[in-house]
């Protein structure tokens, strides 16, 4: 063949090569990413559906829960499963967390130093790849969302690498001390299903990796955790320090990108109050974020639910990976309450309602033999040995939403190490623990009298004309474990104080999700200039909005005061401003705003 004709053909064969890659579309693909010691994390890379070749979309990295492994199916369904995503425009890439599945090296429960880390090279490998849009060198778009131990690496991550655009956490934690050890009880029936569960899935999949045997290990911590919870029914020293190291706050504290927070209202894992605490960071940090509570989660729903995670999850991600803000995402605040009815609210927390609180009182039995109060992660009404304070029948439907505040007068006596009482509400109609939560709170057998007062976790509840409910307080709880012991409790007064809702703040969405009729609610914020004394200096100032303490101030911020009252109904609201000086001087503003007038004319 002459040089020519080696031309021609050579110059054929690069043509046709050209034309079917540009025919071909994009292609899913697994891939072994080295992270930043070596450790080989498994992972599965999904273009978006219809993709062709040279063209580009945003990235959503999803993670798996404690315990699982990656999703690797490119059409999965759900509400926010892999094909969902890919359908919506998104690139789709999968891992398994290390220490999981085919993934090496052990398990560190989200530390920031090892997966958060592990999530930047994730963030590396997708800015190289052809189907990835970019903002920037090495910088390309990407969002995160997942369920429980994904949440939680979202909320990491976010904190630790700027790259990243948006996220969609669902059900994580705030505080692994709050969420496994509240009141340094260890919640015995989630620690051993968890050990057991994260045992199985990080030391026999890896043996089966493509890329060579990877062998997964639990971190001691844990099985010292599982010892613990057996042995006593508390933590040692070494495991709350593990626990508390893994709080979320300061890493919360960092993130600036829009955050979507989804939470289960019977979660008894992750409770609603978990998402609460994130929420208010972020909010305090003027971060775009949006809160939901499901009927779903770390528990069974008992109460029917509507879904809410996908129609959440997907407009957020397409409002801000696409940067379209003609999406509409909805009010910050969305709930779903025990009559399984999608409510909405402008922000979170609500504004009271009227008051509803109830006092009782009683006595408490603590004892081996009686099982009270719930299964290994639920909690059921109490049975021999537990107190009770019926609430008030409403004459209207009434919303409630947030934590009960507790406060009981008691002295108690008796041979016992478990030194906690468990409160919890009751719907008596259904025979019900509200969002099947059970909060322990400690008391002292000296036969002394004392007072305590405790938030129990958050709940979700329309208290209708005609229902029944009651706070009970009962000696043991299943949920953490056996009760050690014998003690008798005199509870002299027992107080419940709920958290109302104006309905005024709270127009409801239909389950259709059809918006409400338009209500007239404050958008006044402002800061209020503070001047101390002649010669002093502020030490502290508190700001109340009615009889609600809105927040304290210290240090450089004393130098003016944020008056937020935005979300409150028409009409006149009192404020109290209450400044304490260096010299133990106090002094009070009080002044009345007006939250909702027409615009004057010009």
């Amino acid at each position: 063949m002459g040089e020519t004709a080696r031309r021609t053909v050579a110059g054929g064969c690069a043509a046709i090569a050209m034309l079917l890659a540009t025919a071909m579309p994009a292609s899913a693909r697994d891939q072994a990413i080295t992270s930043f010691d070596g450790t080989k994390i498994s992972t599965s890379f999904f273009p978006a559906a219809g993709l062709k070749a040279g063209e580009r979309a945003p990235t959503v990295l999803q993670g798996h829960g404690w315990g699982l492994v990656r999703n690797r199916d490119a059409d999965a369904g759900g509400e926010v499963g892999v094909g969902v995503l890919r359908r919506a425009g998104f690139n789709v890439l999968t891992w398994d967390a290390r220490g999981f599945g085919e993934s090496g090296g052990t398990i560190q429960v989200d530390s920031p130093d090892f997966e958060g880390r592990d999530v930047m090279a994730l963030v590396d490998w997708v800015a190289r790849q052809p189907e990835a849009l970019l903002d920037g060198e090495g910088d390309p778009r990407v969002g995160m969302q997942g369920s429980s131990y994904a949440g939680a690496i979202e909320l990491v991550a976010a904190g630790i690498d700027p790259r990243i655009d948006a996220i969609a956490p669902d059900i994580a934690w705030n505080s692994l001390t709050t969420a496994l050890n509240r009141e340094g009880l260890a919640k015995f029936g989630w620690g051993a299903a968890l050990l057991g569960l994260g045992t199985t899935t990080g030391t026999t999949l890896g043996l089966f990796s493509p890329y060579g045997p990877e062998t997964g290990t639990i971190p001691p911590e844990l099985v010292q955790a599982g010892v613990d919870g057996i042995a006593t029914g508390r933590f040692s020293d070494p495991v709350d320090a593990y626990l508390e190291g893994r709080n979320l706050s300061p890493l919360v504290e960092r993130i600036r990108i829009p955050t979507l927070l989804t939470q289960g209202t019977p979660d008894t894992l992750f409770s609603p109050s978990e998402a609460m605490r994130n929420y208010e960071i972020l909010r305090r940090n003027k971060v775009p974020v949006k809160m939901v509570w499901h009927c779903g989660g770390h528990g069974a729903c008992l109460t029917g639910n509507q879904p809410s995670i996908g129609r959440a999850a997907i407009p957020w991600l397409k409002r801000w990976l696409f940067e379209d803000p003609s999406i509409d995402t909805g009010p910050r605040f969305e709930w779903v309450a025990d009559d399984a009815v999608r409510r909405t609210a402008l922000d979170f927390p609500l504004v009271p309602g009227p008051a509803v609180s109830a006092e009782g009182s009683g006595r408490i039995l603590k004892t081996p033999v009686d099982t009270v109060s719930g299964v290994l992660i639920a909690a059921t009404p109490g049975g021999l040995g537990t107190m009770s304070v019926p609430l008030p029948v409403p004459d209207t439907a009434t919303d409630v939403v947030g934590e009960p505040e507790v406060t009981i007068t008691y002295s108690g006596t008796g041979a016992s190490t478990d030194d906690h009482v468990f409160a919890q509400l009751v719907d008596v109609d259904r025979n019900l623990v509200v969002g099947n939560q059970t909060t322990p709170i400690p008391v002292f057998l000296d036969g002394r009298v004392h007072t305590v007062t405790r938030r129990l976790e958050g709940i979700a509840v329309r208290m209708r004309p005609g229902s029944h409910y009651r706070l009970e307080i009962a000696g043991g709880s299943n949920v953490y474990g056996i009760t050690r012991g014998l003690a008798t409790i005199e509870v002299a007064k027992a107080r419940v104080v709920m958290p109302t809702v104006n309905p005024a703040a709270t127009p409801d969405r239909d389950a259709l999700g059809l918006p409400a009729p338009k209500r007239c609610v404050s958008r006044r914020s402002f800061r209020l200039r503070l001047t101390p004394p002649r010669g002093e200096r502020f030490r502290s100032v508190t700001v109340y909005v009615g009889k609600r303490k809105a927040r304290t101030v210290r240090g450089k911020a004393l130098r003016s005061a944020r008056i937020d009252l935005r979300g409150l109904p028409k009409g006149t609201v009192r404020v109290k401003v209450v400044a304490r000086t260096a010299r133990g001087r106090t002094v009070e503003q009080v002044r009345r705003y007006r939250t909702c007038t027409a615009k004057k004319r010009r």
